[in-house]
């Protein structure tokens, strides 16, 4: 697709300076203790530090940009994300979970450390995202926090990230379509991408009503993350991805690949980002970033 070169090197180096600063924060954040809590620290560092695409983050501020939202109250809500992503990973990673023994290139946390150490470290960054948010520091308006809280928690729980994750629990055992699999990735995937599309509006106090195309654009780039991440799981290298590769065919699990066929899906992705980008036509430059992101889900290599 013409000019998705200039886009992974947009959102290469803005999600390089993302990722240094989430880094930075998390250090702040997570001072180790000189008593027996340390381990725990030590197993949350572990896990936040040092890796990822660091995405969720750069949507936040991607959007945020559309507002004039200052830069340190988007740079806290994408580590509050950051906190509930990695927090699933970490639970994800467990042996009743998904069983993994590599993330973000190096051991998981239950391999590093232990499997109650990292339920443990699991749970404080999911507390944390919440900490983080409450606070004045991220905005000074209560409501904008509330507001804030609200939706994280929306998106991350039963009807959004955990429930979805249940459904891939349920996959296993069952032969999902592709609604049923779409439904699955749009709460797995989605409703996390959703919050930080969504974020930068609360932050600025639009309402609801006039959110509609950032909604369209955040469903979109959500699907088309998840194609993405399959076709990846088929045809990726798992030393880039730092992880294990077509675990999902392994448990016998329907993904869109699958039900679709490596060439559809991949026609699909496209389709999802032209559609993602024409849900910003309201914008001008301010949404450049936004828009290379959508070209940059379906071209990275991990």
């Amino acid at each position: 697709m013409k000019g998705q070169g200039t886009a992974s090197a947009l959102v290469g180096k803005r999600a390089g300076a993302t990722a240094a600063a989430i880094d930075r924060a998390f250090a702040d954040l997570l001072p180790l203790p000189d008593d027996p809590r340390r381990r725990l620290y030590e197993a949350m560092r572990h896990a936040a530090m040092g890796g990822g695409k660091r995405l969720r983050p750069l949507l936040v501020e991607a959007t945020a940009e559309l507002f004039n939202i200052a830069e340190e109250s988007a740079l806290r809500v994408g580590l509050a994300v950051e906190c509930i992503h990695v927090y699933s990973l970490v639970h994800d990673d467990l042996p009743a979970m998904d069983d993994d023994d590599m993330r973000r290139g190096k051991p998981t946390v239950h391999k590093a450390f232990d499997e109650a150490t990292a339920i443990l470290a699991g749970d404080c960054l999911h507390d944390l995202a919440f900490e983080i948010l409450v606070d004045e520091a991220t905005h000074g308006d209560p409501f904008v926090r509330c507001d804030l809280v609200r939706a994280l928690a929306a998106a991350s729980g039963p009807a959004g990230m955990a429930g979805g994750q249940m459904m891939d629990l349920e996959a296993g055992k069952a032969s999902f379509d592709l609604a049923t699999v779409t439904r699955l990735q749009q709460l797995k995937t989605g409703a996390l991408i959703g919050f930080c599309i969504e974020a930068g509006a609360i932050l600025a106090r639009i309402p609801p009503e006039a959110r509609t195309g950032l909604h369209g654009y955040a469903r979109d780039i959500g699907l088309a993350f998840q194609i993405a991440d399959d076709l990846l799981d088929v045809e990726g290298d798992a030393a880039l991805a730092g992880k294990a590769l077509g675990k999902d065919a392994d448990a016998g699990k329907e993904t869109f690949v699958s039900l679709l066929g490596a060439e559809r899906a991949r026609e699909q992705a496209l389709l999802l980002v032209d559609q993602a980008k024409a849900h910003l036509h309201g914008f001008g430059a301010e949404a450049d970033l936004l828009r290379a992101i959508a070209d940059y889900i379906v071209e990275r290599d991990r």
